[in-house]
């Protein structure tokens, strides 16, 4: 069974996604990382993560795999390098590349395939799990998105994060293929000026009314 959220950056998805799964005793799975993932593979290989052709040969000899919750890279834990502001600027375009996003959708279908799943990221609901038994889309005023992002790496600048968001929330929704949009069937969640505990409350809720 697969429980699928959508959403921008900083509308909340990893944070509730994570702590329902760990209520339920599911398994987490963050598709957004195997593209942060395959971003810093190639940073690490001080190659240009604009680059295509070149991303997708560093994909073809990085193994990307989960262990204990952590993404690792050809068996090196690297989920504490998936969210530094290099990672954060290349991760949508990478992410953009269709062949990238076919090998990445593949490998967590994989994953999904004998477990039941919470997964979250920009096109869980409409691309990758169009079949999931409950689909989210979380949204959230950029200013506040902004601050969540403060609140985790206060020693960025609030004008410069809020500038990326906005950015990034164009790119996302521009994209060819796997563009940030709410699915039909999905189930809208304003996370504003809600807690995660009202959050949770109302996908627990709207779970139980499916």
């Amino acid at each position: 069974m697969v429980i699928a959220i959508d959403g921008p950056a900083g509308s909340g998805k990893s944070t509730i996604a994570r702590r329902i799964a760990s209520e339920l005793g599911w398994y987490f799975l963050n598709t957004g990382s195997f593209y942060r993932a395959y971003t810093l593979a190639q940073l690490e290989k001080g190659k240009d993560p604009l680059d295509r052709d070149s991303v997708l040969e560093t994909a073809a000899t990085t193994r990307i795999t989960v262990q204990n919750g952590n993404i690792c890279l050809n068996g090196v834990d690297v989920e504490d390098k998936l969210h530094t502001p290099l990672v954060d600027k290349y991760a949508s375009p990478v992410s953009s590349d269709p062949r990238l996003r076919e090998i990445v959708t593949g490998e967590v279908r994989e994953l999904a395939g004998t477990m039941n799943i919470v997964t979250e990221g920009r096109d869980t609901t409409t691309v990758i799990f169009p079949n999931a038994e409950y689909k989210f889309y979380f949204d959230a005023s950029p200013e506040v998105r902004a601050l969540r992002r403060l609140s985790e790496q206060p020693e960025l600048n609030y004008d410069e994060v809020l500038h990326g968001i906005i950015e990034r929330d164009r790119n996302d929704m521009n994209k060819s293929v796997g563009a940030l949009k709410i699915a039909e069937n999905a189930i809208y969640l304003d996370t504003t000026n809600l807690t995660i505990d009202a959050v949770c409350e109302k996908v627990y809720n709207a779970m139980q009314k499916h």
